[in-house]
């Protein structure tokens, strides 16, 4: 038998399970994957996960659409509901519980860090005490760094443990720096998932799998950087918790980011590809190797902006879907609906009322 999910905590310690985040966040969309795999150990407890989606304002029926995506907003109110349904930071993705408010006390904790080496060092010992089943380890490689995260001898390796565990650590970390740490490139403890073109967005585009552990690998001078963060920025990076992470740091130097940055500044405005490549100061062909070389193109980058501002719009605004439809650039309205079916396998209209808006 079910049991009934909590209503969501506001305004308590520990802002994965608490805060309100601010609305100010860089929009994007999180695949629907991350959400079935952030109710998991709800379901495994017995408790009632469709509960929790509903609350946070998202359709259970969300889950039985592979391409389907969410709003970050969203994916966020979810991550806090779950940690403090379950009195766990980690998810059940391990032995021991994280209990609510522990990264709170980590992100205090590495504000008295002279430097980001020193920072991760502490963040890894701090994970290492309450945590039982993963474990962090940093080291140096020539000019690199190695994250690692390594698995509990006897203890097979939770994808979404480590994915949890390297989307913190690597977070933390450039909020820290107040920059964006490249992950030159990432390996992974277990087999490649159905949605690996999730991980070259997250991490970067050269990775491995099914080796020894998880890690990611980033330029080691980056452990010099000073740590520029105190206690008033803590305070505001903690009330946009997770959102901050989940979005901010994703990939931001690549040509794809430079190119989404780009169109972010000018929504109604979408250049040509020869007058895009002009304003990179590149050739057209060595910014379509390097999309392709990223995975990507630029017809897809546009699509997946349109994509997200149209989830954004739906899910957190009063606009009509031909209002919708005309900012986004389409000239009439079945041309959206047939793309917005493409992208989210639902219409507009049968997507917003799975958002409750």
């Amino acid at each position: 038998m079910q049991q009934s999910a909590a209503a969501p905590r506001v305004g308590t310690a520990g802002a994965l399970c608490g805060a309100e985040p601010s609305r100010g966040a860089e929009p994007g969309t999180i695949s629907i994957c991350f959400v079935s795999a952030a109710l998991e150990s709800v379901r495994a407890r017995g408790l009632d996960a469709d509960a929790l989606l509903r609350a946070v304002g998202l359709s259970p029926h969300l889950l039985e659409v592979p391409q389907a995506r969410v709003s970050a907003r969203h994916y966020g109110r979810l991550w806090r509901l779950v940690a403090h349904t379950l009195d766990d930071e980690f998810f059940g993705c391990d032995s021991r519980r994280m209990k609510s408010g522990s990264f709170t006390m980590l992100c205090h904790a590495v504000l008295g860090c002279r430097t980001l080496g020193h920072a991760l060092e502490r963040s890894i010992k701090f994970y290492g005490i309450v945590l039982d089943d993963v474990r962090g380890e940093l080291a140096r490689a020539g000019d690199n760094a190695r994250l690692a995260i390594l698995q509990r001898p006897g203890v097979p390796p939770r994808r979404f443990a480590h994915e949890v565990l390297l989307t913190l650590l690597h977070g933390v970390a450039c909020w820290l720096v107040n920059r964006r740490i490249p992950i030159l490139r990432a390996q992974f403890a277990y087999p490649e998932p159905e949605y690996a073109a999730e991980y070259r967005v997250m991490y970067c585009n050269e990775l491995a799998f099914q080796r020894d552990c998880t890690s990611i690998e980033f330029d080691a001078a980056h452990l010099e950087l000073p740590v520029v963060q105190n206690e008033r920025t803590v305070k505001e990076f903690l009330a946009s918790a997770p959102e901050n992470i989940l979005v901010k740091y994703k990939n931001g130097r690549s040509i794809a980011a430079r190119i989404r940055r780009r169109l972010r500044q000018t929504p109604g405005e979408v250049p040509d590809f020869e007058t895009l490549a002009a304003e990179l100061n590149m050739a057209e062909a060595t910014v379509r190797r390097r999309l392709n070389e990223e995975g990507t193109s630029y017809q897809t980058i546009k699509d997946e902006l349109r994509r997200d501002r149209a989830i954004e719009y739906l899910s957190h605004s009063d606009r009509s879907v031909m209002q919708i439809a005309l900012e986004l650039g389409f000239s009439e309205r079945s041309a959206f609906h047939r793309a917005f079916r493409k992208w989210t396998g639902a219409s507009p209209g049968e997507f917003r009322r799975t958002q409750g808006t």
